[in-house]
């Protein structure tokens, strides 16, 4: 087996490493056990955190800071990207992100995507008329509500007062007032890059699958269903709309923001369709003799529409081995290979804080990669037992038959 080319393709690390540092971390290791080989870099987006910098940085774009509101109510500095032809991309974890939500705060009954909302308009004043949003690492459960009220509607209760933001307040949702909602949209491409896994309710909904992600009680996760329950509700009714909001593909994206954004007509797509066509992935994977990705939990939902099942699915067109490597492996992570990775491993070497491990991740995973590629090294160079013929032992005769 030749390596002398790597593809190093990983998603980042959640609070830990964006996935160019994941990528230049695995790339250290691969070089400490082959020096002489070609690593081609390929840092993948999943419409979460790094998306829009990912994005204009593979299409000669560039990133338009300004402050929003974040997910917790307070103003910070945040960003989208302009592609260069009339194409914006707003990324919702840059202003709803998990990680913008401090430990101590995490309700995900009370965070907004009103920043969302704030980017989307900043995109149009910006002369967009086509808007990529990818959804990812949210640390909502409003349904994107908040995203909506930043655009002009106003979310109403019985009594005709404005709902406060946070997706605990969707069961008062009485009515939605769309008059002052900003005209632009009606001529602007919405698209949004999600996972079409995600549904809005039902047992399989959002808060229920990621709001104790988020922080959320188990009495929490009920609220919030029930509270988006109404939302697609309400929406379907005042909105006009004609798909499901509840169980549609991708409806559930980022704590619900999917359907939100689907209420004002916009498409819901594949988020692996839409991004990673603009980084030639396929023609990288094909030229390489060996394939390394990573993320940073390996689990039953990894092959659900997560980076590594999607590099090893591409990466099997055209033969290619697949090595996956995870800050942790949980409950179903053997399902992978069925999606054609074909060896995984933890990069922790021992039991360690959630705060070291999140430090030290650039450091684990150079070392975890140093570890496999050096057991792929002696595995490549052993000679082939079953073309040698059946092996002999030392100083004894190997029978005729067996009886």
């Amino acid at each position: 087996m030749s390596l002398t080319r790597v593809a190093v393709a990983p998603s980042g690390f959640k609070e830990s490493l964006s996935a160019e540092s994941a990528a230049e971390a695995i790339a250290a290791g691969v070089r400490r056990v082959l020096p002489r080989a070609e690593v081609d870099l390929i840092p993948l987006v999943d419409g979460g955190e790094g998306t829009a910098k990912a994005l204009a940085s593979a299409t000669g774009g560039r990133l338009v800071a300004l402050p929003a509101t974040g997910p917790v109510g307070e103003r910070i500095g945040t960003h989208f990207a302009l592609l260069g032809t009339g194409t914006a991309v707003v990324e919702m974890a840059a202003a709803a992100g998990l990680s913008l939500v401090p430990r101590d705060l995490r309700d995900p009954g009370a965070t907004t995507t009103y920043g969302v909302g704030e980017l989307i308009r900043a995109a149009l004043d910006a002369g967009a008329r086509r808007i990529l949003v990818g959804c990812g690492d949210s640390g909502t459960s409003d349904g994107g509500a908040g995203a909506l009220q930043a655009l002009g509607a106003r979310l109403l209760d019985a009594d005709g007062w404005e709902l406060p933001h946070g997706g605990r307040e969707l069961p008062r949702l009485h009515h939605i007032d769309t008059s002052r909602l900003d005209p632009r949209l009606a001529d602007t491409e919405l698209l949004v890059a999600c996972n079409p896994h995600n549904v809005l309710c039902g047992e399989r909904g959002v808060a229920r699958v990621f709001g104790p992600q988020k922080g959320a009680t188990p009495t929490q996760v009920e609220e919030l269903a029930a509270g988006l329950e109404r939302w697609a509700y309400v929406l379907t009714r005042d909105l006009g709309v004609t798909s499901d909001l509840y169980q549609g593909p991708g409806t559930g994206a980022s704590g619900g923001l999917g359907a939100g954004l689907a209420a004002l007509g916009a498409r819901l797509l594949p988020r692996f369709d839409v991004l990673l066509d603009h980084l030639d992935l396929d023609a990288r994977l094909a030229r390489a003799d060996l394939v390394v990705t990573a993320e940073g939990a390996l689990d039953h939902q990894t092959p659900r529409g997560k980076v590594p099942a999607e590099v090893a699915r591409r990466a099997k067109r055209f033969g290619r081995p697949v090595l996956a490597l995870a800050g942790t492996i949980g409950e179903g992570a053997h399902l992978v290979r069925a999606a054609g990775v074909d060896a995984y491993s933890a990069i922790l070497p021992a039991p360690v804080t959630l705060t070291e491990a999140l430090n030290r991740g650039s450091e684990f995973l150079t070392d975890a990669t140093e570890r496999a590629l050096r057991m792929i090294v002696l595995g490549a160079g052993l000679p082939d037992q079953a073309a040698a013929g059946p092996a002999s032992v030392s100083g004894t005769q190997r029978p005729s038959s067996v009886r």
